[in-house]
Parts: structure tokens; sequence; C-alpha cells
């Protein structure tokens, strides 16, 4: 399998894409403002075609520039073919879970984010453009796998507490020498990397190295977020690679040892708020 990453300039978020082979389908997960230039040039470097585009949450940072990937491939004509119901070469469905669905409308104002008076369009430097094919991620997601691209099998947990829809997306990967998991520090040895599966979740802004998404704007839930940090605490297993929406790879383990936030949700119980 394929997974390489791009940084989208505004906020520095992860902008991943995963395909199960060179010159396959390929699925683009949180495209935020600016990631566009960097996934079209990882689409051409392993003469992919944009499949499908999955968001993990509705926030502007993780889908800003989904319409303009889109709008980008369709131009070097880098769309596949009726992908999963898409018209012909002209089209590409985005998934977001659905909780979030409403934030597409305009995630400037549904995201709340202001940096010294400028709103997220400003900082961006480019208006919201919402993609034409919007879709909810699918629902069977949730109890079993599903391929949004062929070769790339992904099983929904919902995570809320940094937004309502906030969704990890679990995979298992065949893989080899890829720099993400030595940034994970899985792989240690560069000169014996025998290809073998790993567990990987798409967190998007669940957890990160250290640390966990914030809860403070629009549609955050402190109380939610405890419970989704202890639910995955006792679910997850901690070989899984995470693949966060900002910042470094890391592991589930890693994340026990090292990060306070997970501690403190696991010493608070089953606090709720009420």
């Amino acid at each position: 399998m394929l997974i390489e990453r791009t940084l989208a300039p505004v906020f520095g978020a992860n902008c991943y894409v995963l395909a199960a082979e060179s010159g396959a389908s390929a699925l683009v997960v949180d495209p935020g403002a600016g990631a566009a230039r960097g996934a079209m040039a990882l689409l051409r470097s392993h003469d992919l075609t944009l499949g499908t585009i999955l968001l993990t949450h509705g926030h502007a940072d993780h889908v800003w520039d989904a319409q303009r990937l889109i709008d980008a491939a369709v131009t070097e004509g880098r769309v596949a073919s009726g992908a999963d119901g898409a018209s012909a070469g002209t089209s590409v469905p985005v998934y977001i879970p659905r909780p979030d669905l409403y934030r597409l409308e305009d995630p400037a104002i549904t995201t709340g984010i202001a940096v010294d008076g400028m709103t997220f369009a400003d900082l961006a430097g480019t208006p919201w453009l919402r993609p034409a094919d919007v879709r909810p991620f699918p629902q069977n997601g949730f109890g079993s796998t599903v391929e949004l691209v062929p070769g790339v099998a992904l099983q929904a947990v919902p995570a809320p507490g940094h937004s309502e829809g906030s969704t990890l997306f679990f995979l298992n990967a065949h893989l080899g020498d890829n720099q993400l998991l030595f940034e994970a520090e899985v792989l240690d040895d560069p000169t014996d990397i025998p290809e073998r599966d790993y567990l990987l979740a798409l967190d998007g802004d669940v957890i990160f190295k250290g640390s966990v998404g914030r809860t403070d704007l629009p549609g955050g839930d402190q109380y939610q977020m405890w419970a989704t940090l202890r639910l995955l605490a006792t679910a997850v297993d901690p070989a899984t690679v995470l693949l966060p929406g900002h910042g470094a790879v890391t592991t589930m383990a890693h994340e026990h040892r090292a990060n306070p936030y997970l501690a403190e949700a696991k010493a608070r119980g089953g606090e709720t708020g009420a």
C-alpha cells in the first residue's frame, strides 16, 4: 500500500494520500488550505488518479482545498473514471462524518477561528468552495470495513469532543520502507525493513503526539473528549500507528506513556459534566 503525507501551509494540517499501489485510484484525506499543490505532486509521482476525498471532521483547516484539489485533478485528467458513482472524469465524492456535514456550508464560520482579526478565508488567501459532491460517510462503515477506493478498506469509530463528527478511520496496511513508520519510531533500522501488516488510524484532531484536539471551538465538548479518550485508551491496540491531523506520526503505545491529556482522561473515570 502507498501512504504519503503533505502539509497544508495554513496551520500545518496533515493531508494524506493513500492508494493500493502505484497507478491506482487514490484516497486523499483532509486537504487543508494550500494542500492541493502537494497532494497533486504526490498523485503525479505515483501515477495516481483522484478517486475520493475523506474528511476526518469539518474544521476549515482540514477541508478548505477539497474542491480545489478536485478541480486541479480534473484539469490534469487525474480523476478516476466513474469513481464511486461520480461522473466519469469530472467529479469526485467528498465524504465526511454526518454530524459535521453542516460545517461544509461555511467552515470558516462554523470553525470559529480568527487570528489578529483575520478570518480563516483571510489566512487561506482564497474563498471557500463547497465541493459539488458531498456525502456522509457510509453508516455501514462504522460496523464493518468499506472501500472508498479499491484496495483501501476503512472502518470508522466515532470520536466526538473536538467536533461533533470527529471520527477515527482504521485500516490495515502492508508496508515496508515508509518514512511515516520511522517518524512513529516503529522502524529504527534502515538496513533491515521487512514488509509486514500494520494497523493504522487516521485520527484527525483527536490525539496528537503528546497532546489532543482542543475543545473550545464551536461544537467542541470537553466531557465528550474525555469519554472518547478513555474509550480509545481501552479499546485501541497499543501497536496502532496514529496518523494525526497535525504534527508527527505516533503510536497508541507512545501516547499511553507520554501523553498527559490521555492520562488525565483515564484518571477522570466517567465524569459527564451533568
